[in-house]
Formats: C-alpha cells, structure tokens, sequence
C-alpha cells in the first residue's frame, strides 16, 4: 500500500474516531497556500485543527515526531486563514483554536487497529 492511500485510511479512521467521540467535523483537508491541515472540527469551546499521522505496524518512531516546526507553521498559517474566512461565526460562538495531533497505527494490510489523540500537540507560540 502506498503511503498516501495509508493516509487516506488513517484520515478516514481519525474522522470516525473524532465523530465517536462527539466531535463535530467542519473540513477536510482544507487547503491554502501555506499548506493543508487534514481535519478542522469543534467541540465545546474549542476549535481543534487536527494533523493525522498514519504509521504501519514496522515503522520506527511515534508519528507525532513527523510534525516538525517547519510543518507546524504551515498548520499555524492555514489555521490563521481559516479562522479569517469563518471569523464572524468563530467570534459568535467564542471558540478557542488548538493543535492536536491524531496518531495512527495500521496493521501489515493497512487497516488502522489503535490511535493515540494528541490533544494540544503544540501550539502557536
């Protein structure tokens, strides 16, 4: 399996996961210039952007370690985009950002088994 067809999967798993827990989805890999964040959804007062990482059974290290600095800024300003395009509704509703991380594990066919939900990865300081 390519490493993008695992990302789609570990996506596909991070957003039923997110919905199972009570989050509501707003977008999917939105796109600017600066980047892509994978998931955006919200519950209660937050506003999470959530970076998904999608690792097979024999890969070294914690995904998380794969969202370096350089691709925390990118997330940083498509986030800063994002809450301008949607700033009356985020006002409205008081809504605080945050920067979590979904890890995923998939087995040897691909198929996601575990997650480990990062929330506050990192933030904007």
């Amino acid at each position: 399996m390519t490493q993008n067809g695992l990302g789609n999967l570990g996506e596909d798993y991070a957003c039923e996961v997110l919905e199972s827990l009570g989050y509501e989805l707003l977008e999917r890999n939105f796109r600017s210039r600066f980047g892509e964040i994978d998931i955006i959804a919200q519950k209660e007062q937050y506003l999470c952007f959530v970076e998904v990482k999608t690792r097979g059974e024999h890969a070294m290290g914690r995904p998380a370690a794969a969202v370096t600095r350089s691709k925390q800024e990118k997330i940083l300003k498509t986030s800063q985009y994002y809450i301008t395009l949607h700033q009356r509704e985020i006002q409205r509703q008081d809504l605080q950002p945050r920067f979590d991380c979904m890890e995923v594990f998939a087995d040897a066919d691909g198929e996601p088994t575990a997650y480990e939900f990062i929330k506050n990865a990192f933030s904007a300081n």
